[in-house]
C-alpha cells in the first residue's frame, strides 16, 4: 500500500517557522516532522510514499532530491562537479513521489491530481502535522471488515483546559488537561479504496466537508477508535510539547 501525505498547507498557525519553510518541514529532534510520519509507516512496511506538496513545494522536493548525498560519504572532484559516495550512513528503502498539488488548492483537491497514481489498490491518507502511535495493521483490518471506501483514525485528543467536574457548589474531580471522554475527532491516518476518488471534483474540494458527509450519509465510511497517542502541530506551543517529548527520551510514535 502506498501512503499519500497531505502537506501543502500554508500552516498559518505556526507562523514562526512557516514563513520561511513549509509547515512539514518543521523539525521535531532535528528532523522534519514528515521523516517522522513516515518512518511510523515504514515500521509497519509501508515504504512506498506520496507527498502532496503546495505551499513552498520547492523544498520538500530539494529535501528529498539531496537525503542520498546529505546521507552519504562522498569525495567530490571539484574540477568536474563528480560525485563518488562512500556509501549511505542509514540505509532507507523508500520510494518517495512529491507532486506539486497547487498552492491553492484544498485537501480534496490535492488528493484529486494524484488520481493518476492511486487508482490500483487501496492507500492510506494522512496529514503532514500529526504524529500518532496508531497501529495500521488494525487500521487495515477495521477498514476491510467493514467493507467501506474510507476509513478514518477516531482520536479523543487531550482537552485545551483542565477540566472540573461539578456537583453544586463544590467540584468533585480536578483533571489538568484530560483527554476528552466524549467526542471522537478526526485524527488522519485514513484507509481509501480508489473508487472514492470519484467523490473528488476540482481543486476546491475540501475533503472532509461534503466527500466524507456524502460517504457517512451512505454508510461507507468507518472509524477506527485509537485510544492511544495523537498530536497535531497547529502551533508553537504543540511544536514545543512535541520537541519536549523527543527530548525526553518517551517519544510514543517512536
Amino acid at each position: 500500500m502506498k501512503a499519500v501525505i497531505l502537506a501543502g498547507g500554508f500552516g498559518t498557525r505556526l507562523a514562526e517557522y512557516t514563513e520561511t519553510i513549509p509547515k512539514p518541514m518543521v523539525a521535531i529532534g532535528g528532523k522534519p516532522i514528515l521523516i517522522h510520519i513516515m518512518e511510523h509507516f515504514a515500521k509497519f512496511g509501508v515504504k512506498d510514499f506520496v507527498i502532496a506538496a503546495g505551499y513552498k513545494s520547492e523544498q520538500i522536493k530539494k529535501y528529498f532530491l539531496d537525503y542520498p548525498l546529505i546521507n552519504s560519504n562522498f569525495i567530490v572532484n571539484l574540477s568536474n562537479g563528480k560525485i563518488e559516495t562512500l556509501g549511505q550512513n542509514k540505509k532507507i528503502d523508500w520510494n518517495v513521489s512529491v507532486v506539486d498539488t497547487g498552492l491553492d488548492s484544498m485537501t480534496g483537491g490535492r488528493l484529486l491530481r494524484l488520481k493518476d497514481l492511486l487508482t490500483s489498490s487501496p492507500f492510506f491518507l494522512t496529514y503532514g502535522d500529526g504524529l500518532s502511535d496508531v497501529d495500521l495493521t488494525s487500521l487495515v483490518d477495521t477498514h476491510n471488515r467493514n467493507k467501506v471506501l474510507a476509513t478514518v483514525t477516531a482520536v479523543r485528543p487531550a482537552a485545551r483546559f483542565g477540566e472540573l467536574n461539578l456537583s453544586d457548589e463544590r467540584v468533585t474531580s480536578f483533571q489538568e488537561k484530560p483527554q476528552l471522554q466524549q467526542g471522537w475527532v478526526n485524527g488522519g491516518y485514513f484507509v481509501i479504496e480508489p473508487e472514492f476518488l470519484e467523490y473528488l471534483e476540482d481543486d476546491s474540494t475540501v475533503l472532509e466537508k461534503e466527500p466524507l458527509e456524502k460517504l457517512a450519509k451512505n454508510e461507507l465510511l468507518a472509524a477506527h477508535r485509537h485510544e492511544g497517542f495523537w498530536q497535531c502541530m497547529d502551533t508553537k506551543r504543540d511544536r514545543d510539547y512535541l520537541q519536549g517529548l523527543w527530548e525526553s527520551g518517551l517519544a510514543p510514535w517512536v
